[in-house]
């Protein structure tokens, strides 16, 4: 079990964890949460209901990790029209998706990530300072929605390619001098752990 999840009776997962690496990814579910940024909460006098169907931003994110966990729905720079329809009229339709439903994908994320930080704080420490996390089939999905997100987020701030992701790319030869190299390590990480949760909870 050291190192990747195993499948448990009832649908969920398993994986050992040292204090370390329980440090590491609670760390980064933190700062995934502050990237994320704090849910609307009513003001006070304000209608709950009303708050629950206000509208979202209109406009993708200018951080290019943000832009990258709420892409446009249609069109987009690295995307031609499609269907015949202008780009203009893509740039509306991406505009008018994304005022109804990113606030939903910003709660529904910061959800994910908040498991992902309680149950590690659920966790007693052995002697040797290890523990093994034991998650519901629920809370594997959301492991499972932050890791990937923690993914594309490193993997932008990192500049991964289409190549990098095969595995080929220069990026995975870093020398250990190169400042960049912990983050490279902790992108691998969490694409193992990710890969190793997917196959636990296949039937």
């Amino acid at each position: 079990m050291a190192g990747h999840f195993e499948a448990t009776p009832g649908g969920g997962a398993a994986v050992a964890l040292d204090e370390v690496e329980i440090s590491i990814l609670r760390s980064l579910a933190v700062q995934l949460l502050e990237l994320i940024g704090p849910g609307d909460t009513p003001a006070d006098g304000e209608d709950p209901l009303a708050a629950l169907f206000a509208e979202g931003p209109s406009k993708p994110p200018s951080d290019p990790a943000l832009a990258r966990l709420f892409p446009d729905a249609y069109g987009g720079p690295d995307r031609p029209a499609e269907g015949g329809k202008a780009e203009e009229e893509l740039r509306e339709l991406s505009s008018e998706f994304r005022r109804f439903t990113e606030n939903d994908l910003r709660s529904g994320k910061r959800d994910d990530a908040v498991t992902v930080v309680r149950t590690l704080d659920a966790l007693s420490l052995a002697g040797d300072g290890g523990a093994v996390l034991t998650l519901t089939g629920d809370e594997c999905r959301s492991w499972l929605r932050s890791l990937n997100d923690l993914r594309l987020t490193i993997g932008t701030r990192l500049e991964v390619s289409d190549e990098d992701e095969g595995g080929e790319g220069s990026l995975y030869r870093l020398p250990d001098t190169d400042p960049r190299k912990p983050m490279v390590m902790a992108y691998l990480w969490l694409g193992a752990l990710q890969e190793t949760l997917v196959e636990a909870l296949m039937p």
